[in-house]
């Protein structure tokens, strides 16, 4: 037997994670079958304890927190490991595969963010110092140096020490990455410092100042050393959101089930649940598996499938699913799908892959330095030995300086500013016009994506049923047909009745009174106004009751291809009205659409409507391609299908059915009004709701992806510029070596100009 379905996609019974089992390297034979896991260690622990890992019942991934939890590395997913650490091929911290429902804080955040405001407050003065040296008519006090050099320490030595264990690291392996260069430059410009004041006679002459000093660069030190640690904080805080999506998502599950025996109800654990196994669903509560309905009736919110906001009637053969919201009703169900094989397991696994799927324009700055530091080391060494060999007396202090003037020159804070700081203002100036950006990764997408996916309810609708048309018919008015509706729904708990009941408040329309109400299950309400009978439902309902003219029945088919649900008021005996309830469209989202396409991006409607309402508000807005009846899984595969066919991709939702795609997708937008999960699965997040916002959102792409490059031009040509000036090109020709003080103060020039550079975009226009 294999375990493995016909997708070629298996479940690794230790953590819970899909293997691709055509490529997967790790296999176990046990009892005839075929088990596939995704990392040697999690074979190791099914073939050290079989019988817990295959049993009958899928196991749901294992959540972080959990002794077995798998964490992974964002930048490389292949590196997989029992338990939390740092990545040996980049050195960023791992995180979980997936997330807990309840998770903790981040110990590695909370570490550097602890080492961050210690060393920015010991930073502080050690730049004052160093900078009161330079500016005339400050004072220094006695003992600056060294003042200077006790409070530069423990930032270095403490403060700055696992950039130090990463880069040390990033030696051994020869995985060369930006902790390499951070380790550098922080290192060299202490120990430079630290020897120059302890032994400034090793130092020639050329190297003093008017006072006969060597220059001193314990500030550089301890500044890049708080400059790399805000980016680290930042940085982490972004990574923990990741899982945001994967907590709502586990805990929309209940935690017990009600199983049916013959001694009563039991409550027992929902991993205890097995197939075939009989379930009470109560009044309120959420149906803890996917099943089918065996006796009983209610109406149950499936917005976590469908998106769509109108709770749907379930009686005896219906199907039902985990997660999903049931109604005032109750029901017995039977479990059919349980553990990992639950749709709302599924979304979180599909959810936990996508955010694995990582751009690789993410690793752009660990492909440079695998050039770059090198490079850097390199010419150090070239300098110093060139000068060791041919500098004049004394040709090691020349050599040395030399090779540290080099290494100071090329310190990464500009490389490592450029990125970071134009994001920190983007991402600022965008909260402003209210688009939320939830990583680097989406902003600099959104400027490529020509392919925007769009969800109906939510996205281009209110989200919220209304009452949109009264057809009055045999003599009767508006108001009449109104009051009589409303009169028989302020007693019915269907979908539709708070739209209606709602519209004559608003219309200052008196619900009638209605005696003898009575509920009829998938057909509508009855009741008597004024000695007559009323009743109100669906279209077979009302046949049953009175003759449907053919005009009116036209007229509810037009009112049905406009998108709208319709119900027909039948008093005695006769057809009084019918009453038309939709999801009105945004008044923002004609305008969006317009400025959409005048930017060239093609538009597609996915949703998980009926085909004749979504075609309609499709024609209605102007949407040429629209997808409809489409489930969580197949808005997931219309993103892969365009994605593959090389179109960049945004998907905007809001809905909790989105969120697989929305994590699937380039570049996921969520309306600010939508479900939690979508918010967390979506790289941008539209706080007012309004499609105009991604027009926004593209502009400020396109302004803080541009700021980005000309930062990075900076960084470089400053690098190509300074390095050789460094390493003494110009010596022969003009005699002049650069100084560690100018090499210092270049580095800081070029940090600046990135700075400033970035804060440009306080300003844009979008």
């Amino acid at each position: 037997m294999d375990h493995a379905p016909p997708s070629g996609k298996a479940i690794d019974p230790v953590c819970g994670m899909t293997v691709d089992v055509a490529r997967a390297r790790h296999t176990h034979v046990h009892e005839g079958s075929t088990w596939y896991f995704c990392s040697a260690r999690c074979r190791e622990k099914f073939i050290a304890d079989p019988q817990r890992y295959a049993a009958p019942a899928p196991r749901a991934p294992v959540a972080a927190g959990a002794p077995d939890a798998i964490y992974t590395c964002p930048m490389h997913p292949e590196v997989r490991q029992a338990g939390p650490g740092t990545c040996p091929i980049c050195g960023m911290a791992l995180e979980p595969v997936v997330a807990a429902a309840d998770a903790a804080p981040n110990p590695e955040l909370t570490d550097m963010t602890r080492r961050l405001r210690v060393g920015a407050a010991l930073t502080a003065p050690v730049f004052a110092l160093a900078m009161a040296e330079h500016v005339p008519g400050w004072h220094v006090p006695a003992g600056s140096d060294w003042i200077q050099l006790a409070l530069s320490l423990p930032v270095v030595a403490w403060a700055a020490w696992p950039f130090f264990v990463r880069g040390w690291r990033s030696l051994v392996s020869r995985n060369l990455n930006m902790y390499t260069l951070i380790a550098l430059g922080v290192g060299v410009a202490f120990a430079y410092s630290t020897v120059a004041l302890t032994a400034p006679g090793i130092f020639p002459p050329a190297f003093r100042d008017a006072h006969g000093r060597v220059g001193l660069y314990f500030e550089a030190a301890a500044v890049i050393a708080v400059l790399v640690l805000v980016g680290e904080v930042l940085q982490l805080r972004a990574r923990e959101s990741t899982g945001g999506a994967i907590r709502a998502l586990l805990g929309m599950a209940p935690r017990t089930a009600h199983r049916v025996g013959e001694a009563g109800d039991e409550d027992v654990a929902l991993d205890a649940v097995r197939k075939g196994e009989r379930l009470r669903v109560r009044p309120g509560e959420k149906v803890p598996v996917d099943g089918v309905v065996l006796e009983g009736h209610s109406s149950v919110d499936e917005s976590l499938v469908t998106g769509e906001p109108l709770p749907v009637e379930k009686s005896a053969g219906e199907r039902v699913t985990g997660g999903t919201l049931n109604g005032s009703g109750s029901f017995v169900m039977r479990a059919e799908r349980v553990g990992a094989e639950t749709l709302l397991a599924r979304i979180v696994q599909m959810v936990a892959e996508a955010q694995r799927t990582r751009a690789p324009i993410q690793n752009l700055a660990d492909r440079v330095s695998s050039y770059f530091v090198p490079a850097v080391v390199g010419v150090a060494l070239v300098a110093f030995a060139a000068w060791a060999i041919y500098g004049p007396p004394p040709a090691m202090s020349f050599a040395l300086v030399s090779a540290v003037s080099v290494l100071i020159i090329a310190c990464p804070c500009a490389l490592g500013l450029a990125t970071p700081m134009s994001i920190m203002v983007g991402t600022g100036r965008g909260a402003q016009a209210g688009v939320l950006i939830r990583n680097a990764e989406a902003l600099e997408r959104l400027e490529r994506v020509d392919t925007l996916i769009v969800d109906k309810t939510g996205t281009l609708t209110e989200g919220r049923p209304r009452l949109v048309s009264v057809v009055p018919a045999g003599g009767a008015s508006e108001e009449r047909v109104l009051g009589l509706a409303a009169g028989l729904e302020l007693g019915s708990e269907h979908p539709l009745a708070s739209a209606i009941v709602a519209a004559a408040k608003q219309r200052a329309v008196a619900p009638l009174p209605v005696d003898r109400f009575n509920a009829l299950a998938g057909r509508g309400v009855e009741g008597e106004a004024e000695g007559a009978r009323v009743a109100l439902g669906n279209l077979r309902f009302a046949e049953s009751l009175a003759e449907i003219p053919q005009a009116l029945r036209e007229r509810a088919e037009s009112l049905r291809a406009n998108g709208e649900t319709v119900v027909f008021l039948v008093e005695g005996g006769r057809l009084a009205g019918l009453l038309g309830v939709a999801d009105p469209v945004k008044t923002s989202t004609p305008e969006a659409l317009a400025a959409l396409a005048a930017e060239g991006v093609r538009v597609v409607m996915v949703t998980g409507d009926n085909e004749t309402t979504a075609r309609a508000v499709a024609r209605r807005l102007g949407i040429a391609e629209v997808r409809a009846d489409v489930l969580p899984q197949g808005k997931g595969e219309v993103v892969k299908a365009l994605r593959a066919q090389g179109r960049v991709v945004a998907m905007a939702g809001d809905g909790v059915n989105d969120a697989p795609a929305l994590a699937a997708a380039d570049v996921g937008i969520a309306m600010g009004t939508g479900a939690d999960v979508a918010i967390e699965s979506a790289g941008i997040t539209l706080v007012k709701g309004d499609l105009r916002g991604i027009v926004r959102a593209r502009r400020l792409s396109r302004a803080t992806m541009r700021n980005i490059r000309q930062n990075l031009f900076l960084a470089f040509v400053y690098n190509g510029l300074g390095v050789p000036v460094a390493a003494g090109v110009l010596f022969p020709w003009t005699g002049w070596l650069l100084n560690p003080m100018i090499a210092a103060a270049a580095m800081s020039a070029s940090s600046v100009s990135v700075v400033a550079n970035a804060l440009r975009l306080r300003s844009v226009r979008i």
